[in-house]
């Protein structure tokens, strides 16, 4: 399938609906634990059972960017929507399948790992052609996309809870509720694959900037500069802060106001996580864009040294004021689901557009592994400290200043990140330059 390339007149506006469409579709996996309760009960599963699709489903988003990046950056975004789509709706039916027979692996294998290659080959496929359409505004247009798959579970949460509580929460009504998913996503997500097109040329707008401006690093060579993984620390140490309070947030509310004069309810500590996937979504367009007019570096800086002063703030006065805890979260929430946008952009600033889609795969490897660090340590804590008898906010104090530790050396890691060794250049991509003959008159 060869990437479809934009006719004369073609909006570049038209490209961020397309990959909109593939983020909020993909973006659904953040709603999961709408089904966690329902699985319990009706499968006899566990806690740690019911997450295991959505781990494996991350874990798998992460291995699949990593290995396929260069698949996407040679077939183009059209190929690369077309293996999402088909990856995630699959993975939404062979799980209905599971769900109707019972048959628990299925649920696993289909939402996790079909579906997680979905989300991982999803996640990429328009990173590398936005940046093109964009080159003068790269971390508008990928916080756009990417603002999608956060915003996803703003959607689907509230259209999952109504199915299940239409069809039943039983084995049958989980079984419908996937049907519809896979079936509804499929057709969302066709959207993007028809509309999604490629510049037809290295200047998609005649007064701005090339795209091939800067230098142009292959994935295989970029991998081995120190930038690479300065840029791996710093996005890992980012989500890792982020993630620690998003998995556990009504809870650590709930706790760290449990004994004061103003507990929180449960309905309130919901309303506190619909707040931060807010924050999250907003971070992800708004700070990225600002990236483009202090530059990446800089707007790191932000991310990694307030996130740390927001962590020290919640850490100490969190629990004697409420405003307090909350702002700092937001905060925090919204530096990461920025970090997430922005990263690809950084990742232009630093490789050129030749091979990015690539490269960001690669890195996405961070995400993996901060997925697992983040929970583990936050979760792992306040069991110890609930073990030791201690209550509260203090459970979570250690945690906290680990987290404060490890922005720390992403703020440093970030300080090393300097311009990439010519010795790793490579010339302006081949296929770039046939597209840009191919526009030229016949007769020249």
């Amino acid at each position: 399938m060869s990437p479809p390339v934009a006719p004369p007149g073609w909006s570049r506006w038209l490209v961020p609906p397309a990959a909109l469409s593939v983020h909020l579709s993909i973006g659904q996996a953040y709603a999961w634990s709408v089904f966690k309760p329902p699985l319990e009960s009706a499968l006899g599963l566990s806690g740690t059972e019911s997450a295991l699709p959505f781990q494996l489903g991350i874990v798998m988003l992460g291995l699949s960017a990593a290995f396929g990046g260069t698949l996407v950056e040679r077939n183009g975004p059209r190929w690369a929507m077309t293996v999402a789509l088909v990856c995630f709706s699959s993975g939404f039916l062979i799980s209905a399948l599971g769900a109707a027979t019972e048959q628990y692996w299925l649920i696993v294998f289909g939402y996790g790992f079909v579906g997680g290659i979905g989300l991982g080959i999803g996640y990429i496929s328009p990173v590398s052609t936005l940046i093109k359409w964009f080159p003068d505004r790269p971390g508008m247009a990928t916080g756009i996309a990417i603002m999608g798959f956060g915003g996803g579970a703003l959607i689907a949460s509230p259209w999952s809870a109504q199915m299940l509580k239409s069809f039943g929460s039983d084995s049958s009504g989980i079984a419908l509720a996937f049907l519809v998913h896979g079936l509804a996503y499929a057709v969302f997500m066709t959207l993007g694959v028809l509309l999604v097109r490629v510049p037809r040329g290295e200047r998609p707008v005649a007064s701005g900037p090339s795209a091939l401006d800067g230098v142009q690093v292959s994935a295989r060579s970029a991998v081995r500069t120190p930038q690479f993984w300065c840029l791996w620390i710093v996005l890992c140490m980012n989500v890792t802060a982020g993630i620690g309070i998003l998995e556990k947030a009504a809870p650590m509310i709930t706790d760290f106001f449990a004994g004061t004069s103003t507990p929180v309810s449960v309905s309130a500590a919901a309303g506190f996580v619909a707040l931060l996937s807010a924050a999250n979504m907003a971070g992800r367009i708004g700070w990225s864009s600002t990236s483009d007019l202090i530059g990446r570096k800089n707007i790191y800086r932000v991310y990694l040294g307030v996130g740390a002063l927001m962590y020290a703030l919640i850490a100490w006065f969190g629990d004697s004021s409420k405003p307090l805890f909350i702002i700092g979260a937001l905060v925090i929430l919204s530096f990461y689901g920025g970090g997430f946008a922005t990263v690809p952009a950084y990742l232009k600033d630093l490789f050129g557009t030749y091979q990015v889609g690539a490269i960001h795969g690669r890195l996405l490897t961070a995400w993996s592994t901060a997925g697992v660090l983040g929970p583990l340590i936050v979760n792992r804590i306040a069991d110890h400290q609930e073990a030791a008898g201690k209550h509260g906010s203090a459970l979570y104090g250690m945690s906290f200043l680990i987290m404060i530790g490890l922005l720390v050396v992403g703020f440093v890691a970030n300080e090393f990140v300097r311009p990439v060794h010519p010795r790793h250049h490579v010339p302006a991509p081949r296929e770039a330059a046939d597209v840009a003959r191919q526009q030229q008159p016949e007769s020249a």
